[in-house]
């Protein structure tokens, strides 16, 4: 059973804009330029006949979509497509003390420790477990052949991992702007980027 998927991250948040990890803990709206981002994937892709939109459970994913939802595309939240929780350092301020635990993190993570967290966070094999459990939800979903998905920036990089059968080390070979768009065919159980990084619709509309 074919499917696409298109799928996005978020517009920008306050925290975005300042450099500060959000993370699963902190439920942020939108700011201005997160609403306009919004706006202009929605004039983009409106026409696109969508049988379903999911998001996760942070309301920040739930207003990037609104236009969607507003139009009477069914709608469902699955926890699974949240953001990997940073623990600790959720809303903390970007200071040196932050770049240097996030550096040895990712450190980390590039070198295979997958099972390595923050206190109080989740770690990349932990997020992966819930990300396929969201897709199999996806997958299994029938008559829905084109779907919206929109999530968060490091739950979206290991879910492309995860859909294109990459180690999850390579995780920062996505990149992940606000309300970017990675488009993903599902053909005999093979997942194919068909777009990649796609942010023409923040040229068409530009943002102020």
């Amino acid at each position: 059973m074919g499917k696409e998927l298109y799928i996005i991250r978020h517009g920008e948040t306050d925290l975005n804009k300042q450099g500060i990890v959000q993370g699963r803990g902190i439920n942020s709206d939108l700011n201005d330029t997160g609403r306009a981002q919004a706006a202009a994937f929605y004039a983009t892709y409106q026409d696109v006949p969508f049988d379903k939109v999911y998001t996760s459970t942070l309301k920040r994913t739930h207003q990037t979509v609104k236009g969607f939802i507003d139009a009477g595309l069914p709608w469902e939240q699955l926890s699974g497509l949240d953001e990997l929780a940073w623990g600790v350092w959720e809303g903390k301020a970007n200071d040196e003390h932050a770049i240097a635990a996030f550096k040895g993190m990712m450190e980390k993570w590039q070198s295979g420790d997958f099972d390595s967290h923050f206190e109080g966070g989740e770690s990349p094999n932990q997020v992966k477990t819930r990300l396929q459990e969201a897709l199999e939800v996806i997958v299994k979903a029938p008559n829905e052949k084109k779907v919206l998905i929109c999530m968060h920036g490091r739950a979206m990089r290991l879910f492309l991992c995860i859909l294109t059968g990459k180690p999850l080390s390579e995780m920062t070979e996505f990149p992940h702007q606000n309300t970017t768009l990675y488009k993903v065919d599902l053909n005999d159980g093979q997942f194919t980027i068909m777009e990649f990084n796609n942010t023409d619709h923040l040229k068409l509309f530009p943002i102020d």
